[in-house]
């Protein structure tokens, strides 16, 4: 089993979900890349059976625009079959608390297997690290049902 974690952060709080992920898959025996957007090539997407993107919202709810081409891969791709995830992190103070990773999700259910979504109130705290394991059960647990 391959995992992927695809990402973009600006303030840090996405990259540490990411990593943290990261390491608890990784603890899970499961092989998992840790790529940032500006290394992304959608043409690897098939190579994962596990997917996870993260990222933050930007202006009014929106998708950042460099996650823009990793939204259109999996718009255009074949991966049904594949599970996923997406993850954020965000600031409640603004309208559209963590908009992206819904606008994402939204999408990865039409076309993956939409397994877990997961938001974090800016700079993850501890229970926000037992969120992330359970993000990551969750994950292995669809992976399992599909096998």
């Amino acid at each position: 089993m391959k995992a992927a974690i695809i990402y973009t952060s600006v303030t840090g709080n996405t990259t540490f979900i990411a990593e943290t992920i990261q390491e608890n898959m990784e603890k899970r025996n499961v092989a998992t890349d840790l790529i940032p957007v500006d290394e992304f090539h959608p043409e690897r997407l098939h190579e994962y059976d596990i997917i996870a993107v993260g990222m933050y919202t930007w202006a009014n709810g929106e998708i950042p625009i460099e996650m823009e081409e990793v939204y259109d891969a999996f718009e255009t791709e074949d991966l049904k079959h594949t599970v996923t995830g997406v993850f954020g992190s965000g600031d409640s103070f603004f309208a559209h608390y963590c908009g992206a990773v819904d606008l994402f999700r939204d999408m990865l259910y039409v076309h993956t297997n939409l397994a877990v979504t997961l938001k974090i109130e800016l700079m993850p705290q501890e229970p926000d690290l037992v969120k992330c394991e359970k993000f990551c059960d969750r994950l292995l647990q669809e992976t399992l049902v599909i096998q």
